[in-house]
């Protein structure tokens, strides 16, 4: 083997059906008691909040609610949300919801007790501490951000997306409840499965992985190709919902250990400038970076295509690796998604600039299994033009 390698994660992980409703013996571990509960708007609308007080309140732990949060959140969110926390004297942040509310909450637990802004600390290891204790619990199956140590932000003023990358983020606990996916409409359930993929495939074939983030990255891989089919178009299956998030959850694991690659960078620039929302950025940009990527790791992409359910018995080896091309392109048809570049007024003018963008995430090219340019990058929008 001959690889040195380190791997860390979220201090705790509970996952199972009902998990929700032991919410407030988790806070009471954590020696708290007055919890800030970040939520984004549209789930706020449902009776989540409701459920939640019925768990709190009988037990004496008192919240308040944070229910700004939007889909690609700007960064003054999550400022606004450690004032919240500071003003009310709460000692706990549990963000509930998809990666953006959950970015959120974990940039307000460690600006809860930081100096500066949230500005102040984007990048790498530039978090103090640890911050108030940090409950994340997922109602989608994508992000993996209950798992992470990131919080993405966009700067409208830069029109940019930027990380705030740091052992801090990682929560106490990650608690994954599968009933909680049971709503999920049917586009946002694919787009969020297709983003977990995304983690997978990125993970698994980024120049880090290692022996322990491959396992996870592969598991993850084959749970979301045989499970997210039905979770779009059978969304009260439970048992479908149950793999689909353990999935999402081995794909953040991968992430947080061996990085994402080129297909972030270039994502990026899309939610920054036009808005495009993060899953379907990353789905718009995976086949052409999997492409570019496969001459540089045909092992690689000969496992994925086994873990997605292709045959590769006796097929040349880049005929074999060629197939989790051919997978990832099925998947994303059958889950209904045909997006592209000019849907949303992106011009062909236009790649040179977002290029320009893509090589400042510098972190992900770095992971990459093939040396990328500014002229691969324009390519890679024309096909997804």
């Amino acid at each position: 083997m001959g690889k040195t390698f380190s791997f860390t994660g979220a201090k705790k992980i509970v996952f199972g059906n009902g998990e929700l409703l032991k919410l407030a013996g988790h806070i009471q571990d954590l020696h708290a008691n007055n919890s800030l509960v970040v939520i984004d708007k549209n789930l706020a609308k449902t009776d989540l909040l409701e459920k939640i007080e019925k768990v709190l309140v009988p037990e004496g732990i008192k919240f308040t609610v944070y229910n700004k949060v939007e889909p690609e959140p700007p960064i003054e969110l999550a400022d606004e949300g450690a004032k919240l926390a500071i003003k009310n004297k709460c000692d706990i942040v549990i963000g509930i919801g998809g990666g953006s509310a959950m970015d959120v909450a974990k940039a307000t637990a460690v600006l809860a007790t930081a100096k500066g802004g949230a500005v102040d600390y984007l990048g790498l290891n530039k978090v103090p501490k640890p911050g108030l204790p940090k409950i994340m619990i997922p109602t989608t199956a994508g992000t993996g951000s209950e798992i992470t140590f990131t919080a993405v932000f966009v700067r409208k003023n830069l029109q940019k997306k930027e990380g705030m990358n740091s052992p801090y983020l990682y929560p106490e606990l990650a608690l994954l409840d599968p009933e909680l996916t049971l709503s999920l409409p049917p586009a946002p359930t694919a787009h969020t499965g297709l983003d977990a993929l995304c983690h997978a495939i990125e993970s698994y074939t980024s120049v880090n992985s290692s022996p322990m983030s491959k396992m996870f990255s592969l598991e993850a891989i084959a749970l979301i190709a045989e499970n997210l089919r039905t979770c779009v178009h059978d969304g009260k299956n439970i048992v479908a919902r149950e793999k689909m998030l353990l999935g999402s959850l081995y794909a953040g694991i991968g992430l947080a250990n061996a990085g994402v690659t080129a297909v972030h960078s270039l994502s990026y620039p899309l939610g920054g400038k036009y808005g495009v929302g993060h899953g379907l950025a990353n789905t718009m940009m995976l086949q052409a970076v999997m492409a570019f990527n496969l001459p540089a790791a045909l092992e690689k992409f000969t496992d994925i295509a086994v873990a997605m359910g292709e045959c590769v018995d006796g097929l040349p080896e880049r005929e074999a690796a060629y197939l989790a091309l051919e997978a990832v392109e099925a998947l994303i048809e059958d889950c209904g998604i045909h997006a592209t570049l000019a849907q949303f007024g992106i011009k062909e003018k236009d790649f040179p600039a977002l290029a320009d963008v893509a090589l400042t995430v510098a972190r992900p090219l770095e992971n990459n299994p093939r040396k990328i340019t500014k002229d691969d990058m324009i390519a890679i929008y024309a096909q997804a033009f």
